[in-house]
């Protein structure tokens, strides 16, 4: 389905000729430009038409997740027939793992996590992998390690109705997608099983599939209401994702093991020579441990500290995060530029000092250095075309943009 602006408003004043201007800008692949408007003059009404004349996929990136939440109400209503998501930090509470020397206190990670955030998140990289009318409002979250897309899509199930797949084996596989089984709570991420009938919260939406069985085959699927079991939708075909971002391969895990003991065992060697006992018993115990519930579950509490070994990366390389996600040919909003960009600039160092001190102490071993979020070049260099959005651009963007699109209400 094409990107289509759905609203009574038509293009004013300056607006058009902004809309003109930016559109040839990204139709000649300029990847920086600036659009200048103060509060109330209609910027996202003319981004949403520049959105529409490009047809490509579009991520909005803001400062904060208020403003965020206000984008994509605007943005849904203007697309209302499109897939419109809403990706920012799903914690409602959120303490990082941290040690402070000074005081030997340790801090354990404490999250408190908002499920409908997380559903926005996992429906905003499904949207992203399976359709190309896609415009995701994201906060700076967006330039933190989400997981291999790669590993994220070849752990995905494709059903369709007719299709020979072995009933057990599907259920075993709902388990590699890091769903869990209940057979009374049927939560989002969990899934059911009756009989020949095999019901998947999903990780995305309000919404169950119903997956019936005749023998090994595929009979029927169902879109069902989770609560009533109402059948909303009988399609011949759905898509299974992963219940978490970070998944891997079973197998994939297990080959990756290795390498995270072959670390292991150098950091404890490493803590010995320096007289350091206390640290090389630390990392020694919670390592070994996670290392168990890897094997074990295939998943552990902070695995996302072991990124680089799971996504086979080589020391010291950027994460996997949402930009990644899509596809060669994007765009990119900057709302509000001239306080977003310092925010992506900072994320970094403040993220490695602390990841710093847990390494030096014994906590964390030093590949978790590599789960951080991207430096800025980093995040330069993922972007493909850029429009700069603000009332008071800095001279940066300026002096990247080779067309500034001046649309002021007059």
């Amino acid at each position: 389905m094409n990107l289509k602006v759905s609203s009574t408003y038509k293009p004013s004043g300056d607006q058009p000729q902004a809309i003109d201007l930016l559109t040839a800008g990204l139709d000649a692949r300029m990847k920086h430009q600036t659009l200048l408007g103060v509060t109330g003059s209609g910027k996202t009404f003319t981004m949403a038409k520049v959105i529409e004349n490009v047809q490509r996929p579009t991520l909005v990136l803001s400062h904060n997740k208020t403003l965020a939440a206000q984008l994509y109400s605007e943005f849904k209503e203007f697309f209302p027939h499109n897939a419109v998501s809403y990706f920012v930090s799903y914690y409602d509470y959120y303490q990082p793992e941290a040690y402070v020397p000074r005081r030997d206190l340790y801090i354990e990670k404490e999250a408190d996590i908002n499920e409908s955030i997380e559903r926005y998140r996992s429906a905003a990289t499904q949207s992203l992998l399976s359709r190309k009318d896609v415009i995701i409002v994201a906060s700076v979250s967006c330039i933190y390690g989400l997981g291999n897309p790669d590993d994220y899509m070849e752990l995905s199930r494709t059903l369709k109705v007719g299709q020979s797949y072995n009933r057990n084996k599907f259920i075993r596989h709902l388990g590699d997608l890091q769903y869990e089984r209940s057979e009374y709570e049927f939560y989002n991420k969990q899934f059911r099983v009756r009989g020949d009938t095999i019901d998947i919260y999903t990780a995305e939406g309000d919404t169950a599939i119903r997956v019936e069985y005749f023998g090994d085959e595929v009979e029927s699927l169902k879109v069902i209401n989770p609560i009533t079991g109402e059948v909303l939708d009988t399609p011949k075909e759905v898509t299974i994702f992963p219940a978490k971002h970070f998944v891997t391969p079973y197998e994939a895990l297990r080959e990756v093991i290795p390498d995270i003991e072959k670390e292991l065992e150098k950091r404890i060697k490493y803590f010995n020579d320096i007289g350091k006992k206390l640290e090389a018993h630390r990392i020694e115990q919670r390592v070994k441990y996670d290392i168990e519930m890897l094997r074990e579950t295939g998943y552990c509490s902070g695995i996302e500290n072991y990124s680089r070994f799971i996504e086979r990366r080589k020391p010291g390389s950027p994460p996997s995060t949402l930009l990644d996600y899509y596809p060669d040919d994007w765009v990119l909003f900057i709302d509000e530029s001239h306080m977003t960009l310092p925010q992506v600039r900072g994320m970094y160092n403040g993220d490695r000092a602390r990841k710093k001190t847990l390494v030096e102490y014994g906590f964390r071993l030093p590949s978790a250095m590599d789960n951080r979020p991207l430096h800025f070049k980093e995040f330069n260099n993922r972007l493909d075309r850029v429009i700069y959005v603000s009332a008071t651009p800095s001279e940066y963007e300026l002096n990247l943009s080779k067309e500034s699109a001046r649309k002021i209400l007059k």
